[in-house]
């Protein structure tokens, strides 16, 4: 695959999103011993994706444009910054949700009321973001431009 000139900085940082997906799905799918699809949409897993494209793109950008370049130093940050958000915020967002889906199960249990769950699963674990950024890296490496 070759992607030439501009469009290699839209096209690897999506393979190394494609590739993190694809991990989810087959890992998912040989765990349930079926195919398991609803893995491209759920939230969370090895590897991390949005960790996988932030990397790969700046590590695209990296490749050729040089690591002392301007625009790949704002990559970076941004980058760091996507992986703090996967691993920390958002996981704390849905260690919240659990708590609070307890609270509620609990409180209206006692009344007889049904009430909607929050998502739990928001976040990456610290492992899977370094995954899914090594991924990128990896991909943006690696992959004919």
């Amino acid at each position: 695959m070759q992607a030439s000139g501009n469009w290699r900085y839209v096209v690897l940082p999506l393979v190394a999103w494609a590739v993190a997906q694809g991990t989810k799905v087959l890992r998912d799918s040989v765990r349930r011993r079926r195919l398991y699809l609803r893995g491209l949409t759920e939230m969370g897993g090895m590897p991390s994706s949005h960790s996988a494209m932030v990397m790969g793109l700046t590590a695209t950008i990296g490749r050729f444009n040089g690591v002392t370049s301007p625009v790949f130093a704002l990559a970076l940050i941004f980058s760091f910054v996507v992986m703090y958000d996967a691993a920390g915020v958002r996981r704390a967002a849905g260690r919240q949700a659990a708590l609070l889906n307890r609270l509620v199960e609990d409180l209206f249990s006692q009344r007889g009321v049904k009430e909607e769950q929050l998502r739990e699963l928001l976040g990456h674990t610290p492992v899977e973001v370094l995954a899914g950024g090594t991924l990128g890296v990896a991909v943006a490496l690696l992959f004919p431009a």
